[in-house]
């Protein structure tokens, strides 16, 4: 089990940058990896990116010039710092936790969401 505690959304301009923080606590905290989705209106969730608790990570190829994932293995924490954000980057980011075997990753456990809005 882990509970996912995401904070850091908000409201920013074009060109802007933000970090979002997620706290993982539970049994599975430290074993799986950590990740970040996204959800515009209208569209499907995506993954944004995925860090293994080794420290390797995977990205949405059109976000991985912007955007840079990290994890803090003592606090149980991961980050996502965005940077130069455009209006398409303007969706609610949820947080995820899941088993990474090879090269399938798997989200299982999910944080409530924090809204990104990116806005002039």
């Amino acid at each position: 089990q882990v509970h996912l505690v995401e904070s850091g959304g908000g409201l920013v301009q074009p060109g802007d940058s933000l970090t979002l923080s997620c706290a993982a606590s539970g049994a599975g905290a430290g074993i799986y990896a950590l990740a970040w989705h996204r959800q515009a209106p209208g569209k499907q969730r995506e993954l944004v990116a995925v860090i293994s608790r080794t420290g390797r990570t995977n990205y949405t190829d059109s976000l991985k010039d912007r955007f840079t994932i990290s994890r803090d293995y003592v606090k149980n924490t991961v980050s996502l710092q965005m940077n130069n954000l455009k209006s398409e980057d303007t969706a609610v980011y949820y947080c995820a936790s899941g088993p990474w075997l090879r090269s399938d990753y798997v989200p299982a456990y999910w944080g409530q969401g924090t809204q990104v809005t990116v806005s002039s």
